[in-house]
């Protein structure tokens, strides 16, 4: 027997089930009815065009409910398409007028009641199916004596066999009356693909299609495509993401039996492998396989990511979509956990990849979200720290509102929530007076303010105890007698070293010789000095915490230190950047795992598109190996600068406001210039010429 919708349901679930279907002989289609109903299909297909609704002036039949069924139309045993069978359910709409009226016109003759009797109520009814890039749309005669009719009562159903659609496709059908009565009835549905059903030996295009198989060895996943040695087919990975978008991330054109090996890190649990024969109109397979790997579910996590959207909105970016709750609290800068805030954001639950808005009024580097899945922390981020800067010594009024205008003052420590004038030994109850007093003449910022109550940040700064003053100061001139004896002992290198500034270096790894390059060129800002961050040196934190979560907390140190991030444009940086700006992502697998600039664009694109570059970034590329016309238009808005050629200026902009004067910045340049020129030259080497090995920083020598 055919397949109906809800069965169909379960064998395309997580564990696919096997359904035989029925077979329809023949390329006719038919239409047939429930007893009681005469029906006629109007040969020829039709225009889809429904027209307005128009008001029944009599009895008119019209569609209440829809139901479809898969079946096989066979033109021989093995020669099948994949077909949609339609049942219309039909009911009467209004009520006959009974012949004659007794008060006025006496007894109906029995003519008159033979003609009534003997009446027939007819439908026109169309079927619209479409199944991209096709549509089509048939039009059944219904009809139904008088006799059987009850007003708001099902009189039958009408069946159409059937209408054609390729397996893995997405259909749309709809049906109503002609003219209009009311709205058409109408659902989308997902066809089942050859994987789902029990049509590979009915269906010639499934015969062709490359089955797939994923197995597990140790760390790696490995896809084992079994098809023949000379077929050509083709084979993309995707994310099948929320309201049913995909983000496409891998594709390849292939020949013959392959095995594909992912890596552990590179898998999510929206993940999807589609195949299909390289062939016109060919059958497309997918299979989502990782749904509940439970490696996949934690690399989504590690893949998210809190974004504040100015001036009042956030979002959770994250591959995949995620059972997520997000609630505000608030972190004081002595550690500790942070301290939720049922008001004012309630624990809620969270889209991933939409704008959300906060309720505040102001930003605050204290205040954080916490975004928790199934009861348990995965994130927290204080979103405006890189906006507003880092942790302020500021505590949290809690102010809580009842009936009457009657309110409450509390303030949140690690403890709980102090009343200000209570007697307890914290801080906020010794300084409770002096707040009100800050609250009263607005030294405090208010945060969020509603009916049930508000927030106040309230600097705590001037309420250093007075009996610190003097060590503070005795200390501070014990500091400052020693810095001006190291200065006097060796101005120039404590000067350097007070001063050294963080750069975080991104490159793309292009080959061997360009790491060489790179390495060359940390190792001798290193001796100017400055701190050098570079993924080459760090490969075993990167492996450890994955490219973006180690960039991410790498620039953020950066920036909060007065840094800078730097951007060496390459061949491979160019391109990659291109990838980014034209179509949202690059394709995993061609860039190293321990590539931290293919990660770093996520976050780095919005800051140029969103004019905060200026002052945290600084572009540089190697003269002799790329035009400066190649870097992008967008990351002109800042410094670019040619290597070795403008290394005054690139070291000038580095060591920021604390740069030595122009005849150091020389010296230092021709320094840089020197230790550079022997990996340049490897670069620039014939291929077949290069030498082996990496330049090797003082941390790459501890961690590798």
């Amino acid at each position: 027997m055919p397949v109906p919708w809800f069965l169909l349901s379960l064998a395309l679930g997580p564990s696919p089930m096997v359904f035989s279907l029925e077979r329809i002989v023949g390329p006719q289609n038919a239409a047939r009815c429930s007893p009681g109903l005469s029906c006629h299909l109007r040969e020829g297909d039709m225009l889809c065009m429904p027209g307005s609704i128009v008001s029944a002036l009599e009895p008119v039949l019209v569609p209440t409910h829809l139901q479809t069924e898969l079946v096989l139309r066979c033109h021989q045993e093995t020669d099948c398409d994949l077909c949609v069978s339609v049942a219309v359910h039909l009911a009467v709409h209004g009520h006959w007028e009974e012949p004659g009226d007794k008060e006025q016109f006496g007894r109906a003759t029995d003519p008159e009641l033979e003609e009534h009797k003997n009446a027939s109520l007819q439908a026109h009814v169309v079927l619209s199916f479409q199944a991209y890039p096709t549509s089509r749309c048939v039009l059944l005669e219904v009809q139904v004596l008088a006799a059987l009719l009850q007003p708001g009562q099902p009189v039958g159903s009408v069946v159409f066999d059937c209408f054609e659609a390729a397996l893995g496709a997405e259909v749309r059908i709809w049906s109503y009356t002609q003219p209009r009565y009311q709205k058409e009835l109408n659902f989308t549905q997902q066809l089942p693909d050859c994987s789902g059903l029990e049509v590979r030996d009915s269906i010639q295009s499934c015969s062709a299609l490359p089955w797939l198989n994923v197995s597990t060895d140790g760390e790696d996943v490995h896809l084992l495509l079994d098809v023949s040695e000379e077929q050509h087919f083709g084979i993309s990975l995707y994310w099948n993401q929320t309201q049913g978008s995909k983000t496409h991330r891998w594709h390849r054109n292939l020949t013959g039996p392959q095995t594909i090996t992912l890596n552990h890190t590179d898998l999510v649990s929206c993940l999807c492998i589609q195949v299909w024969p390289l062939e016109p109109d060919s059958v497309r397979t997918s299979i989502c396989p990782f749904k509940s790997d439970h490696r996949a579910r934690r690399n989504v996590w590690r893949a998210a990511q809190l974004q504040l959207l100015p001036p009042r909105g956030w979002r959770l970016n994250a591959p995949c979509s995620l059972p997520a709750e997000a609630t505000l609290c608030w972190q004081a800068p002595s550690g500790g956990p942070c301290q939720p805030l049922v008001p004012p954001l309630y624990r809620e639950n969270v889209t991933v990849n939409k704008y959300l808005e906060f309720p505040l009024l102001k930003g605050h580097p204290n205040l954080c979200v916490q975004v928790s899945s199934w009861e348990k922390l995965e994130l927290q981020e204080c979103l405006w720290s890189d906006l507003l800067g880092p942790l302020k010594d500021d505590i949290l009024l809690v102010e809580t509102r009842g009936p009457q205008d009657n309110s409450s003052l509390c303030a949140l420590e690690p403890s709980g929530c102090t009343p200000l004038l209570s007697r307890a030994s914290t801080r906020a109850a010794r300084l409770g007076k002096q707040l009100l007093q800050d609250l009263k003449s607005g030294q405090c910022m208010k945060l969020w303010d509603d009916d049930q109550g508000a927030l106040w940040a309230c600097p705590m700064d001037k309420y250093i105890h007075q009996r610190w003053a003097l060590v503070w100061l005795a200390c501070l001139l014990f500091v400052a007698v020693l810095f001006l004896l190291l200065l006097l002992l060796k101005k120039d290198h404590v000067k350097a070293v007070l001063r050294a500034r963080a750069a975080l270096l991104l490159y793309s790894a292009d080959d061997a010789g360009f790491e060489r390059l790179v390495g060359a060129l940390a190792s001798a800002l290193c001796q100017l000095p400055l701190r050098v961050v570079v993924d080459l040196w760090s490969r075993r934190e990167v492996s450890a915490q994955g490219p973006l979560a180690w960039f991410h907390a790498q620039r953020l140190q950066t920036l909060q230190e007065g840094g800078m991030v730097v951007l060496l444009f390459s061949p491979g940086a160019v391109a990659l950047c291109r990838e980014w700006l034209q179509d949202g992502a690059p394709p995993p697998g061609e860039h190293s795992p321990h590539d931290a600039f293919a990660a770093s664009l996520s976050c780095v694109l919005p800051d140029f598109l969103q004019g905060r570059a200026l002052g945290r970034y600084v572009g540089a590329y190697f003269d002799s190996l790329l035009c400066p016309d190649a870097v992008p238009a967008l990351f002109r808005a800042g410094p670019v600068l040619a290597l070795p050629s403008q290394l005054p200026d690139f070291l000038r902009a580095l060591q920021g406001p604390d740069a030595p004067g122009p005849w150091r910045l020389a010296d230092m340049a021709e320094q840089v210039s020197q230790a550079l020129q022997p990996a340049l030259d490897s670069c620039l080497r014939p291929p077949g010429t290069e030498e082996t090995g990496l330049e090797m920083g003082p941390e790459l020598e501890n961690r590798t």
